[in-house]
């Protein structure tokens, strides 16, 4: 099957940055969308940024300017370079993929999620 793993969690002082990383791995035959989601303690699991086939992005509005989603294809990977952090960012984030393997079309595929803690 597929499995997604996720790195780049830590700890960080308000208006620090950090980097995610999640990389995709198993039968995959191709990926149509990748995408980070984050859920806070007590709050629904919410869409932080998506990219569309190679570049056609989408952002939640509070991290609009403030965070860049990448991907690399050949390495089936995606990244959340996240800068000017504040403590309302606080959250597990899981990586999503939207991912046709060499059996099935397009699955939702989920990380184990990566925590980020922003101090004030």
């Amino acid at each position: 099957q597929v499995q997604l793993v996720e790195s780049g969690g830590g700890l960080v002082q308000a208006g620090g940055s950090l980097r995610l990383s999640c990389a995709a791995s198993g039968s995959i035959f191709s990926i149509n969308s990748m995408g980070w989601y984050r859920q806070a303690p007590g709050k629904q699991r919410e869409l932080v940024a998506l990219i569309i086939g190679s570049n056609n992005t989408i952002y939640a509005g509070s991290v609009k300017g403030r965070f860049t989603i990448s991907r690399d294809n050949a390495k089936n990977a995606v990244y959340l370079q996240m800068n000017s952090l504040k403590p309302e960012d606080t959250a597990v984030y899981y990586c999503n993929g939207l991912i046709q393997t060499t059996i099935s079309f397009g699955t939702n595929y989920w990380g184990q999620g990566t925590q980020v803690t922003v101090s004030s």
